[in-house]
């Protein structure tokens, strides 16, 4: 008989895939964190944070275009979009007119 670590009453182990994601994290994650960063592009870095906030606004929301999507999703993605808009006014309003190499 082979010494084995471990032995219990399951026959099989807990396999990785419910305790670790192999697919990335969770939709309900992605939506958070899509949030988080457009919350934080009005302040700072909006034109890299706005884009960020809606790919991971579109990733939670799923692939489906029926059915109920989440409302932090769906907020990660208008809070993304209108933050990149803004970046992009601030920038086309930063720049100098009339001195510029063209």
């Amino acid at each position: 008989m082979m010494a084995t670590f471990g032995t219990g009453s399951r026959r099989h182990p807990r396999s990785r895939g419910r305790t670790w994601s192999r697919t990335g994290p969770d939709r309900a994650t992605l939506a958070v964190v899509g949030l988080g960063c457009a919350i934080a592009g009005f302040f700072v870095l909006g034109i890299v944070l706005g884009p960020a906030a809606i790919v991971c606004g579109r990733l939670a929301t799923g692939r489906t275009r029926a059915g109920s999507r989440p409302v932090p999703a769906v907020a990660a993605l208008v809070l993304g979009a209108i933050d990149t808009v803004l970046a992009v006014l601030w920038l086309i309003g930063a720049a100098p007119s009339g001195h510029g190499i063209l």
